[in-house]
């Protein structure tokens, strides 16, 4: 869905469903496909593209779901990643490499090595998480355009 405030902005809003790895990905693919159309760099594509579909994952595997949203504009892509799931009580070892809190099921599908707020925060510029043990957690990641 599109929702246009601004007329240099556009804003997508998605909902990610929660275990369910048949969809996932879906948001972080659209919004490459509205990058491409609008004409920019490929790093700029992959770099968002990246971090987002590692948010989604998390998001299905972590919280049941959540709430996508991109916000694109001609200097920078945000994105917002929004569930109501169990939290992260440590946020420092969760963002180590590695690190997984992922059951043995989920392994068994080939998610959750340990890799998603890593590389959530290796391929955006800004990355802020809060989040709440018990209420859900919120990640904004803007990738800037060069």
């Amino acid at each position: 869905m599109i929702e246009n405030d601004k007329k240099d902005e556009m804003r997508f809003h998605y909902d990610v469903p929660g275990d369910d790895f048949t969809h996932a990905g879906e948001a972080s693919g659209n919004v490459k496909k509205v990058l491409k159309q609008l004409g920019f760099s490929p790093d700029v594509i992959r770099r968002t593209t990246i971090s987002m579909y590692e948010g989604e994952i998390n998001m299905v595997i972590h919280a049941g779901g959540g709430e996508a949203k991109a916000i694109i504009t001609p200097e920078k892509i945000d994105i917002f990643l929004i569930d109501n799931g169990p939290g992260i009580p440590d946020v420092n070892l969760a963002m180590q490499e590695g690190y997984s809190t992922a059951p043995d099921k989920i392994r068994a599908l080939g998610f959750g090595a340990g890799m998603g707020l890593p590389n959530m925060k290796k391929y955006t510029d800004d990355l802020e998480i809060e989040t709440v043990v018990g209420k859900g957690t919120t990640v904004h990641m803007t990738v800037k355009v060069d």
